[in-house]
């Protein structure tokens, strides 16, 4: 058996990088109907002190969501997979799977209108800015503008955070050496996100 503690991220930057890496977000809220989930991108403030990320709801799920009368939870998501019992140590057949995952708390703050259009301005050059032939909101500042009042942005600091890096830490080298090369066909971004921790452990 092994101590969930040796899974636990808790420094800042990592938590920032994994946003960055997988800005798709699911979004929750326990309001008085119960449970309620979207899924929206998100970015981080990066002139921001803390985690704090930027981003925006639909009306009507900003209305279901009761949207900054309450604490949230954001889910993001990284690279994940199934480890094959296999890849182990002859007795050891017990499988389990690999993820990074964080969990971020906060009360989230409703942006006034040009903040809201400033805010999905940057995404949209965010994610626009590496495609052939991006384009910009500026484009049809008018049109944009008028779309964009069908959304609600916000700001959120995050107050508290549980995040898990479980990449078989709890594994000798050679196995985990034999998972990675196991991963490199099936899930090669978390075969590479083993190899990043392992590396980072030896310094």
């Amino acid at each position: 058996m092994h101590s969930k503690q040796q899974f636990h991220m808790t420094d800042p930057e990592e938590i920032k990088r994994l946003i960055r890496e997988n800005p798709w977000a699911t979004l929750v809220s326990h309001t008085d109907d119960g449970l309620v989930a979207s899924h929206y991108p998100v970015l981080l403030d990066e002139a921001a002190d803390g985690i704090v990320l930027v981003g925006h709801f639909g009306l009507v799920d900003a209305r279901e969501h009761g949207l900054g009368e309450h604490e949230i939870l954001v889910i993001i998501q990284g690279a994940h997979g199934y480890v094959s019992s296999s890849w182990y140590d002859e007795g050891d057949i017990v499988p389990t799977w690999n993820h990074l995952t964080a969990h971020l708390y906060g009360m989230p703050q409703i942006l006034t209108d040009e903040e809201n259009y400033a805010t999905l301005s940057r995404l949209t050059e965010h994610f626009e800015g590496g495609m052939p032939g991006g384009h910009s909101l500026a484009e049809d500042e008018e049109g944009t503008r008028r779309l964009a009042r069908g959304t609600r942005g916000y700001r959120l600091e995050v107050t508290r955070f549980d995040a898990r890096a479980k990449l078989s830490q709890n594994k000798s080298e050679p196995v985990q050496e034999r998972i990675v090369e196991g991963l490199d066909a099936s899930y090669p971004d978390l075969a590479a996100q083993m190899r990043r921790s392992r590396e980072a452990r030896k310094d």
